[in-house]
């Protein structure tokens, strides 16, 4: 039975770090006492150890003790291992290169597709999809696979940003990029905004947070979906 919360963002505009996804975080890692990190997303170009410490500051005050992936000697046995996961914001393409090179993407979705919490934030949210070419991240490398953990059966635009009535265009809109990959290929894109998620349990998915989505079928008019909505296509 999955159960999985694909975030749009770790951080609201005026808020600490993950201070909005707390409620969230009880509810998903009821009964865990240690989660596993990974860092390799790297917001900034932080360091693996200074974005965990970051995380686990969080973590602790919540009660849950947080394990940067990238400290184990096997990372492989500790995907294998862990309680929970939580994968945090960054880079997609760095993190997607990572997880591959290490022979772990493939692991780490097995591991949540049988059933191992998992929390995934920006980043982290787009390895949950079919693959990562939604992002809106620079490619400051170069991933041997764009493939992803495939969680569910479409993919995700984080930080999904409606043009601003009255206001001059500036450059490309999101909804331009996501019917660009459209044309390459036939796959749902969910516009997430900032304050809401994807919640999957076992088969369900669902709108969650505080704002409706925009969704994206190829050759079909953009439209919303409420908070609470069930996710389905086809």
């Amino acid at each position: 039975m999955k159960n999985v919360v694909l975030a749009s963002t770790s951080t609201l505009h005026g808020e600490t770090y993950l201070s909005y996804l707390l409620p969230v975080m009880k509810e998903l890692f009821a009964g865990i006492t240690e989660v596993i990190f990974v860092p390799y997303a790297r917001p900034g170009g932080i360091s693996h150890d200074e974005y965990t410490e970051k995380a686990a500051t969080v973590f602790a005050a919540a009660g849950y003790k947080l394990r940067g992936l990238h400290t184990f000697e096997e990372p492989a046995a500790a995907i294998r291992d862990a309680q929970a996961f939580f994968t945090g914001g960054g880079n997609t393409f760095l993190l997607v290169k990572q997880l591959h090179e290490l022979g772990l993407m493939e692991l780490l979705g097995a591991a949540v597709e049988q059933g191992t919490p998992y929390l995934g934030t920006s980043a982290g949210s787009n390895i949950g999809g079919v693959n990562m070419q939604t992002t809106n991240d620079m490619p400051i490398v170069y991933p041997p696979s764009f493939q992803t953990m495939g969680l569910i059966p479409f993919n995700l635009n984080p930080h999904y940003l409606d043009p601003i009535p009255g206001l001059p265009h500036m450059g490309e809109s999101r909804e331009t990029r996501i019917r660009e990959f459209q044309v390459q290929q036939d796959l749902p894109v969910v516009g997430l905004r900032e304050g809401s998620w994807i919640r999957i349990k076992d088969k369900r998915v669902t709108l969650e947070g505080a704002l409706s989505a925009k969704i994206f079928e190829k050759d079909k008019e953009a439209y919303e979906v409420e908070v609470g909505a069930e996710l389905t296509f086809g």
